[in-house]
């Protein structure tokens, strides 16, 4: 049987990306979804997983080189009962309301073996000074998963490998130097723009000596978005701006237009309320453009984008992941609705491509279907502000003449007060509510 070419599958925008980890070796068996690399571009890092199963023959790539969609990965005798699929798509999870397109985003490879627990840093352990400017450390997913389960900062170790790229054993002997006594400065986190805090190490207890415990791993998707959220809370001076939206027509409006989907026999478009919301906030961020903006890398300027790609969160079982509705502005609300129905089920699936989170300009957190009245979204970096929408309840509003019920949508509003100021924060939300009062002011 002659062998089978594993290539590169789609891989979304990323036109180039380089291999930092190679998987499998000549020899090896392999099973059909099983990652063969690791490949990393400045956004993210995936694994490549097999079409096939069989046995790797030879290895077409090495450490260090590019590839691309379609580019040869390896051979392989592939086994005659194997049944080939379609190659599957490397799924690059974002950073839920965090960061999508945050510049290190992690994704964990194979586990790795973790030495004996006496080696693991002890919680008073401080970790050696380091001068990378706030660059990301080299290292492949793997390496970063064994230096998290020690409790290693690797911005801290010294990669030994080409690049200077960080190995299991340049972690295993930072370790020792610490338990060695001859690390011992108090741990940094550097940011961008400068940005440095001097932290204590992270506390290490035995919570079984108190009670029953029991260990659960956490997601993968949480593994990636964690790093993410912690800097984008400690590098952006978050401020919350809380209002209130009246869409009691809205919502009467959104269930008579269903009805009459379903009755013309188009049951299968739902709109939501989300997908009003998000047309009402293009309009806002027309009105407020510094909204639609992100800081440059210097944090000298602003950058005004001339596009309307609205984030949204979608819930999964496995975490958080955003999506992204492209060119809001030149969509009806029946197209977005339909867009986040597809999108919502491919990421419960999780089968969304890297393109299909990366870009947004904005980003809606919407919990409302779950409860609560108010809460403090992060802001997704580089972006300058994200919405927060909680659950819509009836409440006596004065009209003038009386009290009269009224159906109100809680608005949380996280910005970057490095770009916006409280009086433009409260003008957005006041312009939206007064939006989604009205739905025809987005004619205007």
């Amino acid at each position: 049987m002659p062998l089978l070419e594993i290539k590169v599958p789609d891989i979304g925008d990323f036109k180039e990306v380089e291999v930092i980890e190679l998987l499998v070796k000549p020899g090896d068996t392999i099973k059909v979804d099983q990652s063969l690399i690791t490949v990393e571009s400045d956004k993210a890092s995936m694994e490549i997983p097999a079409s096939h199963a069989g046995v790797v023959k030879e290895l077409k790539v090495k450490i260090g080189d590019k590839v691309a969609e379609g580019s040869l990965l390896l051979l392989l005798d592939a086994q005659e009962d194997a049944a080939a699929v379609p190659s599957p798509t490397p799924t690059a999870a974002a950073a839920p309301v965090s960061a999508p397109a945050a510049p290190a985003t992690e994704t964990v490879a194979a586990p790795a073996p973790a030495p004996a627990p006496a080696a693991k840093l002890p919680p008073t352990a401080a970790l050696p000074p380091h001068d990378d400017a706030g660059h990301k450390p080299h290292a492949s997913p793997s390496v970063r998963k064994f230096a998290r389960e020690l409790g290693v900062d690797l911005t801290r170790v010294q990669g030994s490998a080409v690049k200077g790229r960080i190995t299991h054993d340049d972690v295993q002997n930072h370790v020792k130097a610490v338990m060695s006594g001859a690390a011992t400065a108090p741990s940094v986190v550097t940011g961008g723009a400068g940005v440095g805090l001097t932290l204590l190490p992270w506390p290490s207890l035995d919570f079984s000596k108190f009670g029953a415990t029991s260990l659960q791993p956490l997601s993968r998707i949480k593994k990636i978005s964690g790093p993410n959220l912690h800097r984008n809370w400690v590098q952006i001076p978050h401020v919350t701006q809380f209002d209130e939206a009246d869409v009691t027509e809205l919502e009467a409006f959104r269930k008579s237009s269903n009805a009459a989907l379903e009755k013309s026999g188009k049951g299968n478009v739902k709109l939501t309320m989300l997908a009003f919301v998000i047309k009402a906030c293009v309009a806002a961020l027309k009105q407020f453009p510094e909204f639609n903006a992100s800081l440059d890398a210097k944090g000298e300027n602003i950058i005004l984008k001339q596009y309307y790609h609205i984030g949204f969160a979608a819930d999964t079982p496995n975490g958080l992941v955003v999506p992204v509705i492209k060119d809001a502005d030149a969509k009806g609300i029946s197209q977005i609705a339909q867009e986040m129905a597809a999108l919502s089920a491919q990421a419960r699936e999780g089968k969304l491509k890297p393109a299909d989170m990366q870009g947004a300009s904005f980003t809606i957190s919407s919990l409302g279907g779950i409860g609560g009245t108010a809460f403090t979204p992060i802001i997704n970096a580089p972006e300058v502000a994200i919405l927060g929408l909680s659950k819509s309840t009836i409440k006596p509003v004065w009209d003038g003449k009386q009290f009269a019920p009224r159906l109100l949508l809680p608005l949380s509003l996280s910005y970057d007060h490095r770009v916006i100021d409280g009086a433009m924060g409260a003008r957005f939300t006041v312009y939206l509510a007064d939006v989604l009062a009205d739905m025809r002011k987005t004619l205007l």
